[in-house]
């Protein structure tokens, strides 16, 4: 049996749940080892920073089918925090800011 390499992002590391599912479709593979490591980070962090599993699904299955409509990054998302070879700009600053207030 062979084993499927699935590339990492810059920071993050392909969870299990999204591993599975981008082994399981070839053309979502396909798009996803063309990525740039930070695009690829971009989708790692966009599904494993949610909170809740029945969300965390969804964006699993919008990465698979995003990837095999051809989009690169994730819609509407402000980035990966995570990130420690830049800034964090003023406005992703301020929406965090936001919602730690909200959490509070």
């Amino acid at each position: 049996m062979t084993k499927i390499v699935i590339s990492k992002g810059a920071v993050h590391t392909v969870p299990t749940d999204l591993r599975e599912a981008l082994a399981s479709d070839s053309k979502a593979l396909g798009v996803w080892e063309k990525l740039t490591p930070l695009a690829r980070n971009e989708w790692i962090c966009w599904v494993t920073i949610v909170k809740k599993d029945e969300t965390r699904m969804d964006h699993i299955k919008r990465t698979i089918s995003e990837l095999k409509e051809g989009k690169r990054r994730p819609c509407c998302w402000l980035g990966c925090i995570h990130r420690t070879d830049k800034k964090i700009s003023p406005s992703v600053q301020a929406i965090l800011n936001k919602r730690h207030k909200v959490l509070k």
